[in-house]
């Protein structure tokens, strides 16, 4: 079986982030467990899946609304973490760590989304 999205450096970074999610959400409060904790780990995961399904797919159109779906998830994963950072579920220091690399990825899925030529402005940047 191919497996085109292994090929990605995008899809192997953003592999790592999520792991990272998983080990910090491992530190949450047990109440947590079916509602931060959670959707953390859902909109982790939901990053390097939709790289991976979109890059299964046929037509660059397909690959790029799949790419629009991580960034959106990767946006979803950034508001979260800021949220786990005001309840004081974790450090500063660990939110910057991840933050990093979700910015990291964000810049990588903009301009693969770019350069598929599906691209319409971006207004998410700095």
């Amino acid at each position: 079986m191919d497996k085109p999205h292994r090929k990605l450096e995008v899809w192997r970074v953003s592999m790592d982030t999520t792991i990272l999610i998983y080990e910090l959400t491992k530190q949450f409060p047990d109440d947590e467990k079916y509602g931060l904790t959670s959707q953390m780990r859902r909109a982790a995961v939901s990053i390097p899946s939709n790289i991976a399904e979109g890059a299964a797919r046929r037509t660059s159109g397909d690959f790029g609304r799949f790419l629009t779906i991580s960034i959106a998830s990767l946006a979803e994963l950034d508001t979260q973490l800021e949220l786990a950072v005001r309840l004081k579920y974790c450090t500063e220091v660990d939110a910057m760590r991840i933050d990093d690399m979700l910015a990291s990825v964000s810049r990588m899925l903009i301009a693969l989304r770019r350069s598929l030529g599906n691209d319409r402005p971006d207004t998410t940047q700095n």
